[in-house]
């Protein structure tokens, strides 16, 4: 087959089009525009590039929507051509949500984009939704806000910045009623809570996460809460590599109770060994800290698949 003629065929079926025929469906709960999240049974694919790419954030596996159909049924390139082509004209399950993009200003850079935003007051749609519907306590909303990591978002929506190592907002993680997603244009890094030179890293997988964790440890003092936004970026592992080579750093892999949770738990452990520095899992009784913060439940220890550890050059974690 042409070159050309590949590439007609590669936009005719988008990845999610073969997802759906093999029997995923899509998980609008953790689902953006730009990133739709599909599982089947305890397999899970990321379409991306609006159909176009994929990966598995189970694994490094990655590509277009030939390597796709090679990935799911095990079958070579040429065989896969046709299992393509088949589907020309499958239509997949629209989404039911829609982002609106009032909060788009093409002409803004995102810092001049996050600085025009207001932060948070009590009784705001952003207070309520945290505290109302996350059950984010107001202590550490306040203490959110005191950091500048928070900002209204449209539709009673938050935006929880990332930042840098210098505190430059990078970003935002943003969360509403209906939707959830990442600031356009923006760069993931590491959402940050807490004091910047503590040396107890709790590294969750979402802002909310990190400040339910917060809420349930009572911000703790020796403690920064982190969210790497649900990603792996080069940045974020960077991130997290300075702040782990820090003398005496103690890594906490505080990431979900899944299978996706144990693989950056595993990554958060390389790290660790890496830089000789302390490491332990801790995981919530339910599936994210969120959900366990709801509860009111302690923190959990020791009990996921991937144990507490301790490596060498080990600090305590209290």
């Amino acid at each position: 087959m042409e070159k050309t003629d590949l590439e007609e065929l590669r936009g005719k079926v988008p990845c999610s089009a073969v997802l759906e025929d093999a029997g995923f469906a899509l998980d609008l709960k953790e689902s953006s525009r730009k990133a739709m999240k599909y599982r089947r049974a305890g397999e899970i694919v990321i379409v991306i590039h609006d159909g176009k790419g994929w990966f598995d954030p189970l694994s490094d596996a990655k590509g277009d929507v030939f390597t796709l159909v090679e990935h799911l049924d095990g079958i070579p390139f040429a065989a896969a051509l046709y299992v393509v082509a088949g589907l020309v004209g499958f239509v997949p399950t629209e989404p039911v949500w829609r982002r609106e993009a009032i909060d788009r200003a093409p002409d803004m850079t995102i810092i001049e984009r996050w600085r025009v935003r207001r932060k948070p007051w009590a009784g705001s749609a952003t207070w309520r939704y945290l505290r109302d519907t996350r059950h984010i306590p107001e202590r550490v909303i306040r203490k959110a806000i005191a950091g500048n990591v928070l900002r209204e978002g449209p539709k009673g929506s938050m935006w929880a910045g990332h930042t840098d190592s210098a505190g430059q907002v990078t970003g935002w993680e943003e969360r509403g009623p209906d939707w959830r997603g990442f600031a356009t244009g923006g760069a993931k890094m590491l959402f940050r809570l807490g004091r910047f030179d503590a040396i107890r890293l709790c590294v969750t997988e979402a802002a909310i996460d990190a400040m339910s964790l917060a809420a349930i440890e009572d911000v703790r003092s020796d403690t920064l809460y982190l969210s790497t936004g649900g990603g792996w970026a080069p940045a974020t592992a960077e991130a997290l590599r300075a702040l782990v080579h820090r003398t005496g750093a103690h890594l906490v892999a505080a990431t979900d109770n899944n299978a996706q949770g144990e693989t950056y738990a595993g990554r958060l452990r390389d790290l660790a060994a890496e830089a000789e520095s302390g490491f332990e899992r801790m995981c919530p009784a339910a599936d994210d800290w969120n959900a366990e913060s709801k509860g009111r439940e302690k923190p959990k220890e020791d009990g996921c698949r991937m144990p507490a550890g301790r490596l060498k050059g080990d600090a305590s974690p209290g």
